[in-house]
């Protein structure tokens, strides 16, 4: 079974551009893949029209044999642009190897490890929530910072049946100056303030979104420590992860990091030396399936836990659902978009939401049926996230 051709479908959905990659064979089987790096979905055209050069006529099935050609044959070793055309072309040749032996991705992969996956959301999400949250309420949350409306909407997942509640420093919109210690301050008074009210009944979480520098980082796990914090992700800029030394040996709070690491050797360091306690790996820019198993095998020999990033939509959400279905190290699974929601005209899946636990899939392959036709009235947009700046003017991460 050879590959015949392979297509980028970018689909403009509610807040997310997602690059589908499509590859097709000779044998009329078709895989679905996602590429990450969403608001860059030019540049991922690109690479993958370099890739595809070579790639048709190759047999389908060899998907280690064409990971590692794609990773190191350009002679420089992939980024996260390179990485993430691989990662949508590696889970789309997965899903054809479950198409094409009849069972789903995770039985590839050894079988579950687990009946189900508890998932985790961000305060503006609304993932799994039994009622509608007001633009007011979240405007409170996520803008101004307020402490006791941070405390109602967590009331609100609580009822839902939530295990956890995620927050990030407030006041990150486009164009207002943005102050990361005055937005941590905001951030730990909200924390407190929903550990206060309503005790242990919610694993609290945050995502510092590489905001804070590591002085600043220290003080904030510091302050929390007496809160029991679940996970504090992403204090820090990732491209120097042995900064989390310096961290590590200042806090008892637990740390996640990793979404912006492109492959295992970025990885390394942190897992080797069990800076953190939660990997993050983005299944549509590391490398795909192919890459985030060995991630995850590395990290379960250092007893640290997958909690993998999830900002995309349902092809997303299927990849990272096997790995999290398939490795015995993985935590609950970041979910912003409900799988049967985002584009249902667009993206037919075999696994869905109940509650706030994913089910497991059972069509062969990914799960996700993508409709091109149903695709062609969703064109993809040109956009950009936020870019902060400080009240000085210096430019600050969002």
């Amino acid at each position: 079974m050879k590959i015949s051709d392979i297509q980028v479908v970018p689909v403009q959905a509610p807040g997310r551009t997602l690059v589908i990659i499509l590859v097709s064979t000779d044998a009329g089987l078709t895989g679905v893949g996602e590429a990450g790096l969403q608001r860059r979905w030019r540049a991922i055209e690109g690479a993958v029209q370099h890739l595809r050069r070579w790639l048709i006529g190759e047999e389908a099935e060899r998907i280690e044999y064409l990971w590692q050609r794609m990773f190191r044959g350009g002679f420089y070793p992939a980024d996260r642009v390179i990485g993430s055309a691989i990662s949508g072309i590696d889970i789309a040749l997965w899903d054809i190897k479950g198409q094409a032996l009849g069972v789903p991705i995770y039985q590839l992969l050894g079988g579950r490890c687990r009946d189900y996956v508890d998932i985790f959301s961000g305060a503006g999400s609304q993932v799994g929530l039994s009622q509608p949250v007001s633009e007011e309420l979240l405007e409170q949350v996520t803008q101004v910072g307020d402490a006791q409306a941070a405390l109602e909407l967590a009331r609100l997942y609580q009822a839902s049946g939530h295990r956890f509640f995620r927050l990030n420093p407030p006041g990150s919109r486009a164009g207002a100056a943005f102050e990361p210690r005055v937005a941590a301050r905001r951030l730990i008074e909200q924390l407190r303030a929903v550990r206060s009210g309503l005790g242990d009944q919610l694993e609290l979480m945050v995502d510092l979104h590489t905001r804070l520098n590591p002085p600043d980082a220290i003080w904030f796990c510091r302050e929390v420590e007496e809160l029991g914090m679940f996970a504090i992700e992403d204090p820090i800029r990732s491209e120097h992860p042995t900064s989390y030394r310096t961290i590590r040996q200042h806090i008892n709070t637990p740390l996640a990091a990793g979404e912006q690491w492109a492959n295992k050797w970025e990885f390394a360091p942190a897992i080797e030396e069990e800076l953190v306690d939660f990997v993050r790996p983005d299944i549509c820019v590391a490398g795909g399936l192919s890459e985030v198993k060995k991630i995850a095998a590395l990290a379960e020999a250092h007893h640290i836990q997958l909690l993998l990033h999830n900002p995309l939509g349902p092809v997303c959400t299927a990849a990272s659902l096997h790995i999290d279905l398939a490795c015995a190290n993985a935590g609950p699974q970041e979910v912003l978009f409900p799988p049967t929601t985002i584009l249902p005209d667009v993206f037919e899946c075999s696994f869905e939401l109940q509650g706030n636990r994913l089910t497991p899939p059972e069509a062969p392959g990914l799960g996700v049926k993508f409709n091109p036709e149903a695709a062609r009235a969703y064109p993809a947009e040109m956009t950009e996230p936020p870019h902060l700046h400080r009240p000085d003017g210096a430019f600050t991460n969002w």
